[in-house]
């Protein structure tokens, strides 16, 4: 489905695929269960399914921390399909496999069994094809992963020094001596890379456009990486300045591209990765676009506690970032078919939107930050939001938009306001108890006394002059009444409700799917939300905590399977809404 140049109103849904289930599936969504979520959104109204990136995880199970720019993650294999494959024999293992992330090496173990049987496997036409089509990576990507498990999954960079130094001769000589492992995970990705390209096919004749997602970053221990040490800097960690939603910035520990041999071969490794993207999405989102401009660049060696604070941009020139963003975006645009869409959120420098403007790409609305920041300090009207966007309610980095509206819609994170204090030789302890209520204070977010209602009344508790306190008057202007004022621009009716319940998500909801945006894409907790699935404290309902570490990380599931999802009564509000703006 040609969408190059389509941007007409379309709505959406974000689906980690870890996140649903069916009947069928072992544990976890895999490439099947896909075709049951575009019946969904077929039946909601949606005509975007928008996926998390589907390269092969590493062990923090992060997608945007993958091992490959390229190959798919052997968890979402969908074992009925498998091309000429005997599950009878490995009933028990299927049903041993656990409900959690060890179903990755539990699947790889099965595909192994299959694979040990399939004594013709090398004259498979299509396998050979997918061999030779892919050769700039899969090779690589191979000996990696077997490399990796000789290691004993150690890092590349712990490696013996002629495998780490990808000695030619050393490399041949392994590659002989484990030449069916090699072709066991070339095997695996094949009939990975089918499954996927039937659901394309699928999609495609339920007319339904799949999102994919281009991490803009590979981990550090990654086929990638020690393929081509000179395409990174690795003596720094790529990552993010502090804001007023992370009080010590990010650091994510990906390397930092190195753009300068990067173009000297001509961008091909780029080329490559869109290449083999273009084959499986209709439509293709650039994780971190900012960091094609300047991106946050941390040393290695920087204590791991002090997270994004002690960075620099790259390049350092502002004068730089322009040229080099449009330069890349360029490379980007015009070496694929599909549509290319940006995640433009954070600090972001004035030249990355126009050049996204100019460029036609577009980047991200996100509810709780389309607002007037510098006057008025309130929400914008959706005809206000940009048409060249995506409008949403939530991202996978972010609480969901309920568990925003009950803990951090009019609050101040809590860190960020200590660090601003002890910059500026404010008593935190003394000040916070007189500005911010306690009871109404959770999860680390500070919510404002309502008696602080004035700018002179807070810079007098503070103690220090206006123009000392730019940047805390910045703050409060911004979040102080907050949530009266979303209230107000819901045009909900009563007094404000600090819990949220279905009118409120439902207005929510209709904002930005009314607003100007061409894309409006939900996640899918979001728009579940609307019902009384998600049991207990929607704070819980979170994909992704940025900047941590965590078994909740990365693991959230829906509780109810896609069968009793597709006969829901949920699918009827969803509908209506789409319906009523334009977008079915």
């Amino acid at each position: 489905m040609a969408v190059k140049n389509e941007l007409k109103r379309r709505s959406g849904v974000l689906v980690p695929l870890f996140s649903v289930y069916s009947e069928k599936s072992f544990g976890i969504g895999d490439f099947e269960d896909l075709k049951l979520l575009i019946d969904w959104c077929n039946s909601t109204g949606n005509s975007i399914l928008q996926l998390l990136p589907m390269n092969e995880v590493g062990p923090t199970f992060c997608p945007y921390d993958s091992i490959s720019s390229f190959a798919l993650e052997p968890m979402y294999i969908s074992l009925n399909v498998l091309k000429g494959a005997k599950i009878k024999p490995v009933k028990e293992k299927i049903a041993k496999l656990h409900v959690d992330y060890r179903i990755s090496e539990e699947k790889c173990n099965i595909v192994s069994d299959i694979f040990k049987r399939e004594v013709d496997f090398a004259r498979k036409s299509g396998f050979q094809k997918f061999i030779k089509e892919n050769a700039y990576w899969l090779d690589d990507f191979s000996m990696y992963k077997a490399l990796k498990s000789y290691h004993a999954g150690a890092p590349w960079y712990e490696w013996n020094e002629g495998y780490k130094r990808r000695d030619n001769y050393i490399l041949e000589e392994f590659g002989k001596e484990h030449k069916d492992e090699l072709n066991l995970y070339k095997w695996t990705q094949w009939h990975l890379f089918e499954q996927f390209k039937n659901v394309k096919e699928y999609a495609k004749s339920k007319q339904v456009l799949l999102k994919g997602d281009l991490p803009m970053l590979v981990s550090r221990d990654s086929a990638d990486v020690w393929t081509h040490h000179e395409f990174f800097k690795l003596e720094y960690a790529a990552g993010a300045p502090p804001d007023m939603y992370c009080a010590k910035g990010q650091r994510w520990g990906m390397p930092t591209y190195n753009w300068e041999n990067i173009e000297a071969d001509d961008f091909k490794y780029i080329k490559e990765k869109l290449k083999f993207a273009q084959k499986l999405y209709d439509i293709l989102r650039i994780d971190h676009v900012v960091g094609l401009f300047r991106i946050w660049s941390i040393p290695y060696n920087e204590p791991m506690e002090n997270q994004g604070l002690n960075g620099f941009f790259d390049p350092a020139s502002e004068k730089a970032w322009g040229g080099r963003g449009k330069k890349l975006l360029s490379v980007l645009r015009d070496n694929t078919s599909i549509l290319l869409c940006a995640e433009d959120l954070g600090i972001i420098p004035k030249v990355c939107p126009d050049t996204l403007k100019e460029m036609r790409i577009p980047g991200n609305d996100v509810q709780r930050w389309v607002k007037d920041w510098k006057v008025k300090h309130d929400f914008l009207k959706g005809d206000k939001y940009r048409k060249l966007s995506v409008a949403m309610l939530s991202t996978h980095d972010t609480t969901n938009w309920a568990a925003w509206w009950e803990n951090e819609a009019g609050t101040v994170d809590g860190d960020l306001f200590l660090r601003k204090c002890e910059n500026r030789s404010i008593n935190f302890h003394a000040v916070k108890e007189i500005l911010f209520d306690p009871a109404r204070s959770k999860h680390g977010r500070l919510r404002w006394r309502e008696e602080i209602n004035s700018t002179d009344k807070y810079v007098e508790i503070l103690g220090k002059k206006h123009e000392e306190l730019k940047d805390f008057i910045e703050v409060y202007e911004n979040t102080y009444l907050e949530k009266e004022k979303l209230w107000e621009h819901l045009k909900l009716k009563g007094n404000m409700r600090e819990k949220s319940d279905f009118n409120i998500v439902r207005a929510a909801l209709e904002i930005t799917a009314a607003s100007k945006s061409c894309f409006c894409i939900e996640l899918i907790f979001d728009l579940l939300n609307l019902a009384d699935i998600c049991k207990g404290d929607p704070y819980e309902y979170r994909i992704n905590s940025p900047g941590t570490v965590s078994p909740k990380n990365w693991s959230l599931r829906i509780p109810l399977s896609l069968e009793e999802l597709l006969r829901h009564k949920v699918n009827k509000e969803i509908k209506e809404i789409i319906k009523m703006s334009g977008r079915a």
